[in-house]
């Protein structure tokens, strides 16, 4: 399935960003080529509808200001989930540490493959079957996990570092749920089609004015290329992977290259 399920969502950047220009400053060439026509036979002819025509651009822009705004929270939610997975992890390896053996080496081992899971996520296409591979082996992953921390705490039920480990190790898990759902949470596909439908509206209706009354294109030109550049930036935010900008991963990173130390607590004697 395609991202946001729209076919210019599945295309390169550079591709993307081409046909987001190509969508408006075609529409606006259109709307010149059509004014220029009609003003060349029909002299006399007036253009009336400037108060519309400025209408439509402001909410055009209150469009793609709504459509930027859903984006830019999604990309600031992934952002976030990113951070919250890195310290939930951190603090599940770190109480792991204080386990019994054999429940201690076992689940730090499992908790660094979990980590190279988490870490190879945040590079997936989410909804592909690359993306759906790597969640499904962290989701693996919890199972002898928690298996370990249900033992822990059966073999010494009284003592609080076993009950505090499966506490962080239960929002670690909720914490990898979140996540996954937020890479899933696109842009409705109907704002974006608004967005870019109504852009090409506007812009021919711009250029059919600049037609009509022979002005200069310039300010169409201008006005193409924001327009194109805001679309452009909205389709770019929501396409966590694929784009220029990207979900850093670099708090996972820092915290699986710290598991490459021996272990700050020594097993427990």
């Amino acid at each position: 399935m395609l991202e946001g399920g729209l076919v210019f969502l599945a295309l390169s950047t550079f591709w993307l960003a081409v046909l987001m220009f190509a969508i408006v400053a075609g529409a606006a060439v259109g709307g010149l080529l059509l004014g220029r026509t009609l003003r060349e036979r029909h002299p006399d002819l007036k253009e009336s509808s400037g108060v519309l025509q400025g209408a439509l651009l402001g909410f055009m822009g209150l469009v793609l200001a709504f459509g930027l705004s859903l984006a830019l929270g999604r990309y600031e939610s992934r952002r976030a989930a990113v951070v919250d997975d890195a310290n939930t992890i951190g603090t599940t390896y770190l109480r792991a540490q204080t386990l019994d053996e054999p429940m201690r080496s076992r689940s730090l081992s499992i908790l660094v493959k979990y980590t190279d899971a988490e870490v190879r996520l945040t590079k997936e296409v989410p909804g592909s079957e690359a993306a759906a591979s790597t969640s499904a082996e962290a989701s693996a992953l919890q199972r002898p996990l928690w298996a370990l921390a249900t033992r822990a705490v059966r073999e010494d039920p009284t003592a609080s570092a076993p009950r505090l480990y499966e506490d962080s190790l239960n929002e670690m898990i909720d914490q990898q749920t979140v996540r996954v759902a937020g890479l899933g949470n696109r842009v409705p596909t109907e704002v974006l089609l608004l967005e870019v439908a109504g852009a090409a509206l506007a812009m021919f209706l711009l250029g059919l004015h600049v037609g009509v009354l022979g002005r200069s294109v310039m300010p169409v030109v201008l006005t193409s290329g924001l327009l194109s550049a805001l679309l452009f930036v909205t389709f770019d935010l929501d396409r966590p992977t694929r784009g220029f900008i990207e979900i850093p991963d670099t708090p996972l990173t820092n915290l699986r290259s710290s598991m490459d130390q021996p272990p700050a607590a020594g097993a427990p004697r």
